[in-house]
């Protein structure tokens, strides 16, 4: 075999939110540092936030018309139909023109019709599956799959068992927890460096249920000793901002819309409240932060509750139901954050499934990949 440094092209396939894409770029810029010259293209839906961030991140995207299925309306489904037959054949014309070594799938809608195309021109395949449950669409990409690369024990249920490897999920490379960064964080937030503090945060675009536990409590949230960093979402920011003028937030509630600064939110939070995204939780986990999850229900399978029990299970989270979130969340997100003994425990067992260098790890599956492929085409050539 040739013993110059060889390139490779990777395609990365998905996104649709942030839980996606940040594993994505993590992904993408690790083969980078792998293979400083690997070209790499990144295949999303169209009108999705992925055909933003990953430009500014210094990478190509081709966008896809594909969508999710609706699934209260069946009639609309009829277009969501179209729409992936379309973004098959947009795929299959994609791999054939860029020619990968490798197709890596993230999951989001633009996943499915990129891996089955560069299936079907035997190009090898790496599903990263970030969920403790998987997808229909991941477990059907599964067969055709060179490797599937998992963040929780017990993914056998789901995929052959000899294509899994525990890597993680790669996480934002721009988070730290340190003394210097709470220090700068009581400053950049206007906070009292003497009182404890909770971090809600739902997302980008906000969680409803969560703006609504929050401001039903404001009266115990304002007689408490603690404060809150209030991340309510782009959504729902001008409602907030209405109460916040009407001078109905307490003065202890600090209101963003978004939270530019998560190393110094993550450094000054003694306490998290989140859904149970599977990026948030790979997070939580690496920086070692008790947290309570309320899972979203408007996610496929469930899985965010899945997410959530399989922490709970090993006394590393508390769980609040989305349904009994208005009425419980701020009393037991009280108790708990002036509970020291309980934080001392939640941070040391979510500390325990913390995984380290998830994205190099899923490059060097990458690579094996690659050089497998490699060989096999030198072989067939010599022969």
């Amino acid at each position: 075999m040739n013993n110059t440094r060889y390139n490779p092209r990777v395609i990365v396939g998905g996104g649709g939110t942030g839980g996606h894409i940040f594993p994505a770029i993590s992904i993408a810029n690790a083969v980078k540092v792998h293979w400083p010259d690997a070209e790499i293209l990144f295949v999303g839906a169209e009108n999705r936030m992925e055909m933003e961030r990953v430009p500014a991140a210094g990478y190509k995207i081709v966008g896809l018309p594909v969508a999710g299925f609706d699934r209260k309306s069946l009639l609309k489904n009829i277009s969501v139909v179209l729409k992936l037959l379309k973004s098959l054949r947009m795929a299959k014309k994609i791999v054939c023109n860029f020619k990968p070594d490798i197709a890596v799938g993230v999951g989001g809608y633009a996943s499915g019709p990129v891996l089955k195309a560069a299936a079907s021109m035997s190009v090898p395949t790496l599903i990263q599956e970030q969920n403790s449950y998987a997808g229909v669409t991941n477990k059907i990409l599964a067969k055709s799959a060179a490797c599937i690369c998992v963040a929780y024990d017990g993914m056998e249920r789901f995929f052959p068992k000899e294509k899994i490897v525990l890597t993680g999920n790669p996480c934002r490379q721009d988070l730290l927890v340190s003394d210097e960064n709470r220090k700068k964080g009581v400053e950049f937030f206007g906070l009292d460096p003497d009182r404890k503090t909770a971090l809600m945060v739902g997302g980008s675009l906000g969680a409803r249920t969560l703006n609504q536990s929050i401001v039903g409590s404001f009266p115990k949230i304002g007689e408490s000793n603690v404060q809150i960093i209030w991340q309510c979402g782009k959504y729902y920011y001008n409602e907030m901002l209405k109460l916040q003028t009407e001078g109905k937030i307490p003065a202890n509630v600090h209101l963003f819309d978004f939270v530019s600064r998560m190393d110094y939110a993550y450094s000054v939070a003694d306490l998290v409240i989140s859904r149970a995204g599977a990026g948030s939780i790979s997070e939580f986990c690496l920086l070692e932060k008790p947290v309570i999850l309320v899972p979203s229900p408007n996610v496929a399978e469930d899985h965010q509750t899945k997410n959530a029990q399989a922490l709970t299970d090993k006394g590393a989270a508390v769980m609040v139901a989305d349904i009994e979130a208005p009425a419980h969340l701020f009393d037991v997100a009280l108790n708990l954050i002036n509970d020291d003994n309980q934080l001392k425990q939640l941070s040391r067992n979510i500390a325990k499934l913390a995984q380290h260098d998830s994205a190099k790890r899923i490059v060097d599956e990458i690579d094996k990949i690659i050089k497998v492929k490699n060989c096999s085409s030198q072989v067939g050539y010599e022969l």
